[in-house]
């Protein structure tokens, strides 16, 4: 989505990863966290769940940048006070550049990463860490290009793996983690018919590349290796969790790009295929973002949900502005999360000032939402959205 570039661009953090001094606890039961169950269900300590979150995006990111920000903590204790359960947040940086801590003092990036998961765990806000979110950081990073996230053998493999196990391995104790997720939409910048006019933007200050070239046009099946691959890298750290790709719906031509390379629509068949290959074992969960009128696509991923016997979770959900028609747009897409019953789903966004127009706090005009979402948690199956 163009909310993660308009961040990136605006954001210059710096970076970094070990173990540090007031690390959170590791003696919650291994039933932390959110796990598979029967059919395409989700169980939290060993019991159904169904709970609506929000992104809280750089909640890290801003701690990131300047290690004095604690504001997170702020943040979570308000999302408590109105009964949000989890937040789903960028934890790594955005830019190459933003990992510079990372990669001179990570004993200090894990200990201002450490700061965001003891705060949700005093809060009790479970989170959702999406490990790599803007997929161009890590091969600009080991300085290869994108195409090897095709290739499991590669530098950028090689790298999220070992990022995999410094995160996972510190914080799979914590009954804050509530489940791992790759990165933000992937797919969407995949198999494009005019993939030269959307390769990575180029910014050598910011650590990227001068130029670009083809190489740099990922396809879904260079995707599909890094789903895969991200998967068993969890997998060997922790054997239960819910592991995500946060992609978004499919374009409505996805099957076709790789097909054909064309922007023909496709059928609900040929969505329902393309959506059952973008989420490989052992990704364990079908990630969807849905705006406009997603909603129109809820009932035939669900349908795949069930053959797969793999919980959905709606990654991001909302509309901008403070019209009346996009403030009706973000109550229908909540009210189909209800009433399909879809076990997990995710407000866009909480707190995060370069989003003007998503952007919801406690006491901005978009309120209102937080409260939408308070009230949908309590009630659930027997809550009703009007559309006022």
């Amino acid at each position: 989505m163009k909310h993660v570039l308009a961040y990136g661009l605006a954001t210059l953090a710096l970076a970094g990863v070990l173990r540090a001094a007031g690390a959170p606890s590791l003696s919650a039961p291994a039933s932390a966290g959110l796990t598979n169950g029967p059919d395409s269900t989700v169980l939290k300590e060993g019991g159904l769940y169904q709970g609506i979150g929000v992104n809280y995006f750089d909640c890290f990111l801003r701690t990131l940048n300047d290690g004095n920000d604690t504001s997170y903590d702020a943040g979570f204790a308000i999302l408590a006070a109105k009964g949000i359960p989890f937040a789903r947040f960028c934890a790594t940086g955005f830019w190459p550049r933003d990992m510079k801590l990372y990669q001179t003092d990570r004993a200090e990036y894990f200990r201002r990463l450490d700061g965001v998961v003891k705060s949700a765990e005093n809060h009790g806000i479970g989170l959702v860490p999406s490990l790599f979110w803007y997929f161009a950081c890590v091969p600009d990073l080991v300085g290869e290009p994108m195409d090897q996230w095709g290739n499991p053998q590669s530098k950028t493999h090689s790298w999220m793996r070992e990022y995999v196990r410094e995160v996972v391995t510190r914080y799979r104790g914590s009954r804050a983690i509530w489940a791992w997720e790759l990165g933000n939409e992937y797919s969407l910048s995949a198999s494009l018919p005019n993939a030269k006019d959307n390769r990575p933007k180029a910014h050598a200050d910011l650590g990227t590349p001068e130029a670009r070239s083809e190489r740099d046009d990922l396809t879904f099946a260079m995707v599909r290796v890094a789903f895969v691959e991200f998967g068993k890298a969890v997998r060997e750290h922790d054997p239960k969790r819910l592991i995500l790709t946060g992609d978004s719906f499919p374009r409505p031509s996805a099957w076709h790009q790789e097909h054909e390379n064309s922007w023909t629509k496709d059928t609900p068949e040929q969505f329902a295929e393309f959506l059952a290959l973008a989420n490989p074992d052992p990704i364990c969960a079908i990630s969807l973002h849905a705006y406009e009128d997603d909603d129109q696509r809820f009932a035939i991923a669900m349908e795949v949900s069930r053959k797969l016997k793999k919980p959905v979770m709606i990654g991001e959900f909302g509309a901008p502005g403070e019209t009346p028609e996009n403030a009706a747009k973000c109550r229908r897409l909540l009210k189909s999360i209800v009433d399909l019953h879809i076990p997990l789903a995710a407000l866009w966004v909480f707190d995060l000032k370069s989003q003007k127009e998503f952007n919801v706090t406690a006491d901005n005009a978009r309120s209102w939402q937080l409260d939408l979402v308070s009230e949908a948690n309590k009630h659930k199956k027997q809550f009703e959205i009007t559309s006022e």
